[in-house]
């Protein structure tokens, strides 16, 4: 049997008219990778805000949550000790170096310096920063501070990880270089929670995922498993198209979204006939990935 790090039943939260969660129910298996993929205002951080304490949802009869065996409403104290978290905003102290910054982070753990020290030393090699440990904030480029930020939320070693669109705003580089960390992370045994828009960043590290949209799930599965039983395999994306193409072939599906036209089929050979129409640069093939998932479904982006 699988053991569980956590286990939501039937959560909402509304706010006034909003429904920020609506009836939301996941597992997440010990040692995995999970994940919520959604546009902003989907509903993403305020589910990761009710799972460590910061934010109530909204009481009902049927309603439970269980984090490591605690319900955040009760224990926010106990599941922020096993707990590591990557916010969405860089909020490291400018003042302070490197270094210092994570020694302060360390005292609200309880570690005394001779604690701390070696645990410093460890995280800055994990995420390779031993070098900047005593440059001030200033001076460090926005991907060293968010792998600075993610070996902040290293320093109690975290039984979860959760990691708020931790990669928002990085150069392709950055971003590889920090899913390769949280692949390691995940090999020895963390759990992650992970939000983002970024639908690459979702296929490439989650174990399992929900796509939401205006704070309920739309789909929920491995990210293979939902391209495979959600989308046509191939994508011709016709750029600038106007009207779009008409009285297309059988076994070809067309969406059209703002200047560009985008044709789905299982057929390769089939779509790619279509694509000789057009000179290069008007259009792009390609593999179906999450958003066409996200697009078919609720008829909008995931970037929206």
């Amino acid at each position: 049997m699988t053991k569980l790090a956590i286990k939501v039943e039937n959560v909402r939260k509304h706010f006034k008219a909003l429904k920020a969660i609506d009836n939301l129910s996941f597992e997440v298996p010990v040692g995995s990778c999970f994940g919520f993929l959604g546009p902003n205002g989907a509903g993403k951080t305020t589910m990761m805000k009710i799972l460590y304490g910061t934010a109530a949802r909204d009481s009902a009869n049927n309603d439970a949550i269980s984090v490591f065996g605690y319900d955040p409403q009760k224990n926010e104290l106990e599941i922020k000790y096993i707990s590591g978290i990557v916010p969405q905003e860089d909020n490291l102290d400018v003042e302070l170096s490197v270094e210092q910054n994570l020694m302060i982070y360390s005292k609200f753990y309880g570690l005394s310096k001779s604690e701390s020290r070696p645990r410093i030393a460890s995280v800055l090699k994990f995420m390779e920063l031993t070098e900047k440990k005593t440059s001030r904030i200033r001076e460090l480029s926005g991907g060293m501070k968010r792998r600075l930020i993610i070996a902040r939320a290293l320093i109690n070693h975290p039984k979860l990880l959760i990691l708020d669109e931790p990669t928002t705003g990085l150069d392709p580089q950055v971003r590889h270089h920090i899913w390769d960390k949280l692949r390691s992370l995940k090999k020895d045994g963390a759990t992650i929670l992970l939000t983002t828009h970024y639908m690459e960043e979702a296929f490439q590290i989650c174990d399992d995922l929900i796509i939401m949209n205006k704070g309920a799930k739309v789909l929920h599965g491995r990210p293979s498993d939902l391209i495979k039983n959600n989308i046509e395999t191939y994508v011709l994306e016709i750029l600038y198209i106007g009207n779009g193409l008409k009285n297309l072939p059988d076994g070809i599906r067309a969406e059209t979204t703002h200047n560009r036209q985008l044709l789905y089929a299982d057929d390769f050979d089939r779509i790619k006939e279509i694509s000789n129409r057009f000179k290069a640069g008007d259009f792009i093939l390609r593999q179906s990935n999450l958003e066409d998932v996200f697009m078919k479904i609720t008829g909008g982006k995931l970037n929206e």
